[in-house]
């Protein structure tokens, strides 16, 4: 390439080419070239170079201006900052393009037109030093969408050239340690993709918030991108499973139906002012998701294929042209905040200790706390009023409030999803936000005091009051070995992410009624007899199902995505799932309950468990349980899932549950299964070596064994709580008895009760009754797993 070149096609450019012509075009040209091969589509164009740039500056005695209003400035001082950047935007925009670059672009433009003069494109910048390793310059500069016409073309280049000033790009660069850097710009200058008709988004190549390096995260909206990448619009998620997207297998881990209010459309004139107008969604295509599975699945495709050339976790957008209905991929940069994390000798958990009001929820940024009086933001006319210790809160969060970002403690908007530029910033500032609420600008109130969580999964919640809360270093680098094997306890898959950080051998308990409460709360007769129901619980129903075929597709869905995010996290750890063990007031809660459950005044010792599973009136809901096991496992291929069975009174109940397990598709050692029982009612332990002719081996249940073995209800308050211990005598002679039998029949035994994770000295009573497994609550597994390795040191 000539040093002197001023306009160079996309398709001539490769990595090597950054100092030319900036990180985003280097990539784009990168791909075009050396990943076409591969069937990744990516749209031609050209850029202009950092010669035109440096040459259009000089041209018009620029540099000394830019000089002089940058010399001493203090980008913390809002005032002074626009006014700053406004002095140098306006003295660019007004400058003149070097009649040579106008020459070369006019050029590349019209033969990317190919005859047609009206031809629209994407107008982006690409700096010098963006999309580096070490920072993203996301959404610094600015994207001239739908832009047609030689005149346009020009006037959008130059105010993108200008755009290297934008306040926000001024301060970021300041944070990052660029601010003595000479940075030129490039602008890329992109054939559009029709995705106004179609749908469009942002993925990553590992969990943003976790930093799990096993997934492919994806969003999506209708219409252009930018509304996802701004924050105006709260997009569709999709989990991909990175290993069985290559193997062709049907790997989607999650999907979360967003609200995807309104959408980015052509506007009515190809010049930057009025080349693009928002528009409404209809109800009707917000209750369906923007993206088929289909495509989700070809998209995972192309990020891996991405992240594997580049050797890099990588921020990709995307957009489908809803004119040809193919996938293109608009950008791709590395990413820049869990990446550069360190691994996994440290990690920094934050837990609630109490819990009060929530006044607002919406998407987690951030996995920590954050605590302040709340600043009610109108516009970034207001951002001055935001001080040190502030939570910022305000309708939508954007780069543009980048230089007082870093003063709040925490961040919640209404609108806004994962992957939007704001969520970005904040990742790399280290400070929590709550995304994409709705009212959180009318639910909360100036000056009030609240505390901001996103340490509990994928929502994150905003408490009334300053709640007292928990930070927890664990040194992962001094764990010593475990004289047995530690497992956890996971009921919410989306948690499971981050617990896998954690030292473990496995999940040895993942509750399905977690799942089907949290993800579900239908009860599952009320979606088998959907067409039945009231008018008033349908609409309740459709609200909840919407995005999926049927009712019970629905609830199987949902079953499998929960089961397989754990799975995922896990691989290729054991992760055992017990079946579902509602009982009958707890299914009553769900929606629609009440007409199908017994009253039962004592439902512990009631219709739970395998009696219900053989129940004729319950069997069409186990079927659908089966049902999502059979697809994790065999459709998926997680083998590594184990079924567990709950509250199994008698042995014919025993013998009648494997039998309709093997009836649904789900028999003992096929492809692998294990069924294993829980034993947590004393005729289990009585009669344990019997049971296990059924099984291959007891997960004990100690809560359930304490209770039915002292006869103490274990939710009773009063004087009689004192008598609920697992370490009583007489439940440990139940506990032996379980470990002893299996131990002779050569099968599993373990437990996943709370009284390990309450009494460490009963843990190492297990150890020494040479159990085999101890599934402990996450929060407990570090001091756990310290103390027995202690108690049974050398």
């Amino acid at each position: 390439m000539a040093e002197q070149e001023r306009v160079v096609g996309l398709e001539r450019l490769r990595l090597k080419d950054v100092d030319r012509v900036g990180g985003k075009n280097a990539s784009l040209g990168e791909m075009i070239g050396q990943l076409a091969a591969k069937g990744i589509r990516v749209p031609g164009g050209f850029a202009t170079t950092a010669f035109a740039y440096r040459e259009f500056l000089s041209a018009n005695g620029l540099e000394q201006r830019i000089r002089d209003a940058l010399a001493n400035l203090n980008i913390d001082d809002v005032e002074s900052l626009a006014r700053a950047g406004s002095a140098i935007r306006s003295s660019m925009t007004a400058a003149k393009l070097p009649d040579a670059l106008v020459r070369e672009v006019e050029v590349a433009y019209r033969t990317l037109c190919d005859g047609s003069p009206e031809t629209s494109v994407a107008v982006r910048s690409s700096a010098t030093a963006e999309d580096l390793a070490g920072a993203s310059f996301a959404g610094q500069q600015e994207t001239f969408l739908n832009i047609s016409g030689l005149d346009n073309v020009l006037h959008a280049i130059k105010e993108v050239f200008a755009s290297l000033y934008n306040d926000r790009a001024i301060a970021y660069r300041v944070h990052q340690g660029f601010a003595e850097t000479p940075i030129a710009l490039s602008a890329g200058v992109q054939r559009m993709v029709r995705s106004d008709l179609g749908a469009a988004g942002v993925m990553f190549t590992l969990d943003t918030e976790s930093g799990f390096d096993g997934v492919v995260f994806i969003t999506s909206s209708y219409g252009l991108g930018e509304t996802v990448v701004q924050g105006a619009v709260n997009p569709d998620e999709f989990y991909v499973y990175k290993r069985g997207a290559q193997n062709g297998r049907p790997a989607i881990l999650r999907k979360n139906l967003g609200a995807k209010a309104i959408k980015m459309i052509f506007g009515d004139d190809g010049c930057a002012a009025a080349s693009v107008k928002t528009v409404d969604v209809a109800p009707s295509e917000r209750a369906r998701f923007s993206i088929s599975d289909v495509e989700i699945q070809e998209l995972a495709r192309y990020a891996i294929a991405i992240e594997n050339h580049y050797e890099s976790p990588m921020d990709i957008e995307w957009g489908r042209d809803g004119i040809d209905g193919k996938l293109y991929i608009l950008q791709a940069r590395p990413e820049t905040v869990k990446s550069r994390e360190s691994g996994a000798e440290r990690l920094r958990r934050f837990r609630l200790k109490q819990r009060s009001k929530v006044l607002a929820s919406g998407r987690a940024i951030g996995q920590k706390i954050g605590q302040g009086p709340v600043r009610l933001v109108k516009s970034s006319a207001e951002m001055d009023r935001v001080k040190p210790g502030d939570v910022l809160v305000t309708d939508m969060t954007d780069p543009d409030w980048e230089p007082v970002m870093k003063r709040a403690t925490a961040i919640i908007t209404n609108r806004g999803g994962r992957t939007c530029h704001a969520a970005i910033i904040a990742r790399e500032l280290g400070i929590p936000a709550v995304v994409g609420c709705g009212d959180a600008t009318s639910a909360l109130q100036e000056d009030q005091s609240v505390t901001v969580s996103c340490a509990e999964g994928d929502t994150g919640h905003v408490y009334e009051g300053k709640l007292d809360i928990e930070v927890v270093d664990v040194a992962m680098d001094e764990m010593p070995p475990s004289p047995t094997k530690i497992m956890m306890n996971v009921g919410n898959p989306e948690l499971a992410f981050e617990f896998r950080k954690l030292p473990n051998e496995g999940v040895g308990l993942a509750r399905l009624e977690f799942i089907i409460a949290r993800s579900v709360g239908v009860h599952p007769k009320a979606l088998l007899e959907y067409e039945s129901q009231a008018r008033d619980l349908k609409a309740q129903i459709d609200e909840r199902i919407a995005g999926y075929p049927s009712p019970t597709e629905f609830y199987v869905s949902k079953i499998a995505e929960g089961v397989a995010t754990i799975a995922a996290a896990f691989w290729p750890k054991k992760v055992i799932v017990r079946l579902s063990d509602f009982k009958s007031n707890e299914y009553s809660n769900l929606l629609g309950g009440v007409a199908y459950e017994p009253h039962e005044e004592n439902p512990m010792i009631g219709f739970r468990g395998a009696s219900r599973y053989i129940a004729p009136e319950f069997y069409d809901c186990f079927a659908l349980e089966c049902m999502a096991l059979r697809r994790v496992r065999d459709d998926m291929e997680f083998t590594n899932v184990e079924v567990m069975i709950p509250f199994v009174r008698t042995l014919a109940e025993a013998e009648q549950v494997v039998a309709l397990l093997k009836k649904n598709g789900l028999e003992r050692g096929r492809n692998e299964l294990r069924v294993i029982m829980m034993c947590e009612i004393p005729s289990n332990a009585i009669l344990a070596d019997r049971f296990l002719e059924h099984f291959d081996g007891f997960s004990i249940g100690s809560n359930d064994m304490t209770q039915l073995t002292l006869a103490v209800d274990r939710d009773a308050g009063g004087p009689i709580s004192a008598s609920f211990d697992e370490r009583d005598d007489a439940v440990k002679a139940m506990l032996s008895m379980a470990i002893d039998a299996c131990r002779k029949a050569g099968k599993y035994a373990g437990i996943c009760g709370q009284g390990p994770s309450d009494h460490p000295d009963l843990a190492q009573w297990l150890v020494e009754q040479k159990i085999e497994s101890i599934s402990l609550n996450p929060d407990t597994v570090v001091e756990t797993w310290l103390a027995l390795a202690k108690d049974n040191a050398a």
